[in-house]
């Protein structure tokens, strides 16, 4: 079948750099000033020549967002089945080459995890696991969302990419939707950062997201690990990655992340710094080109820039997270995938929200209204 890749091969990496850095202020005045923006204009607000405009970004990011999704924030926790995995990934604390102790949670473990979470108030939970196709396969997937059903309505996974039947089998278990990111669309350093493991495999990872929409899976998450190339260009291609989703896939809904590079066992500094301007400018402009995207942000960031970012298009946020398996009462002191910034627990953000105007949602969907 035909995939993303035959739109992306079509897209030069330096070519499109090189678009982005030569962007002038005029080029942004007038994406500005249009009702309706395409990818073009997308690449125009992600550009230096943006920045100085970025309050007005803001306001238009802000009535936007309201006017698609209202006031309100959906809330969700990830919950950490396992930390064992056979790739190396050079920022990550699960990579295959870091001597840690690894775990996956069994049947028991999982029940006292999503009790845990379950108690905090949350009904969507985010599945999570390294890359260990020996250990945390299909079937063990498949087990862990029978227990996990009994007391979330909302269940998403970030797993390792899998073949199409097996999304089909993860939706007809009630999966809601799947996340899965690229990292890097430089394809030509991407090897450097994954040099063993299923993961080196770029054409299979890019095609992932063809493999969930052809499922029927209702909602599919993309992003990039911001920091390891240049943000701008890379936040481009997955501008285009979710533009040919769309098109193609149009049942489906989509969602864009925003993970900064964070500290973490063994891992490389970032490449790229990000700052919060600069990361408040990508928001917007995803919002200023595409309403209907929800847009998410996790406690990798910073108690003032979470706060501050929820009026400015974000539509949904983690909460009181732990990113190691078993870390909400099972093995607190396990590794975690990295640190997170944002220590909070989901009462005291879901008041924040509340404070800002703003409704903090706990459940917003239920598997019965599947219609496909």
């Amino acid at each position: 079948m035909n995939t993303f890749k035959t739109i992306f091969e079509k897209y030069d990496w330096q070519t499109i750099q090189d678009r982005i850095y030569s962007v002038t202020e005029q080029d942004v005045l007038q994406s500005l000033a249009k009702e309706k923006r395409s990818i073009d204009d997308f690449l125009v607000l992600i550009a230096p020549a943006a920045l100085p405009h970025l309050e007005r970004m803001a306001q238009l990011s802000h009535v936007l967002t309201q006017k698609r999704f209202g006031k309100t924030i959906q809330l969700y926790a990830p919950l950490y089945l396992s930390n064992e995995c056979q790739n190396i990934c050079t920022y990550c604390g699960f990579s295959l080459d870091n001597k840690i102790r690894r775990k996956t949670l069994n049947e028991h473990e999982i029940q006292q995890e999503t009790k845990a979470l379950k108690a905090a108030g949350f009904d969507y939970v985010l599945l999570v696991t390294g890359e260990a196709n020996a250990t945390v396969h299909i079937d063990y997937f498949l087990k862990a969302i029978a227990e996990i059903r009994k007391d979330f309505t909302t269940i998403a996974v970030e797993v390792q990419p899998l073949a199409t039947e097996e999304y089909k089998q993860l939706h007809e278990a009630g999966v809601h939707t799947v996340l899965v990111y690229q990292e890097t669309y430089h394809q030509e350093v991407y090897k450097e950062y994954h040099p063993k493991g299923k993961k080196s495999n770029f054409d299979f990872r890019l095609a992932t997201p063809d493999r969930v929409a052809t499922a029927g899976i209702h909602k599919i998450g993309l992003g990039v690990l911001l920091g390891l190339e240049d943000w701008r260009t890379d936040s481009f291609f997955n501008a285009l990655h979710l533009e040919y989703l769309q098109k193609t896939y149009w049942q489906s809904k989509y969602s864009v992340s925003f993970p900064r590079l964070r500290p973490a066992e063994g891992i490389i500094e970032p490449n790229f710094i990000m700052d919060d301007k600069d990361l408040t400018q990508l928001i917007c402009a995803y919002r200023l080109w595409n309403e209907d995207l929800e847009l998410s942000i996790s406690t990798r960031e910073n108690n003032r820039f979470r706060d501050n970012i929820i009026p400015l298009g974000i539509t949904s946020m983690s909460a009181g997270s732990k990113t190691n398996p078993g870390g909400y009462v099972v093995d607190p002191q396990s590794l975690e995938q990295f640190e997170i910034s944002d220590e909070r627990s989901a009462s005291e953000i879901a008041s924040i929200i509340t404070k800002k105007g703003y409704e903090p949602v706990w459940k917003d969907w239920h598997t019965a209204y599947n219609t496909f």
